[in-house]
């Protein structure tokens, strides 16, 4: 996942935050994993935690799963995601 496709992402939850407020709130909860996982691997490496970094790297990816799981769920028609379209134009536009 692209930082566009991220900042594109977070325009749409902040334009729908009422409506969809419980999508507004995961989305800025995986946003804070993601950044807890870049701020937190210098401090594990500087206190040499090597289990702390490995979940620091996995951290990482916390969007691109979050995408993933959303995305199979909505295609097995399990749980409707409006915001599916925007991250399918943020790609068109680069």
């Amino acid at each position: 996942m692209t930082l566009h496709q991220m900042t594109q992402l977070k325009r749409w939850h902040v334009a729908h935050r009422q409506v969809a407020p419980v999508e507004y709130h995961s989305w800025d909860a995986v946003l804070t994993i993601w950044l807890m996982g870049w701020m937190g691997v210098p401090a594990a490496l500087l206190l040499w935690q090597p289990a702390c970094v490995c979940l620091c790297v996995a951290a990482f990816f916390a969007p691109s799963i979050y995408i993933q799981l959303r995305s199979g769920l909505h295609r097995q028609g399990r749980l409707r995601c409006d915001w599916i379209e925007t991250l399918g134009n943020a790609a068109e536009a680069r």
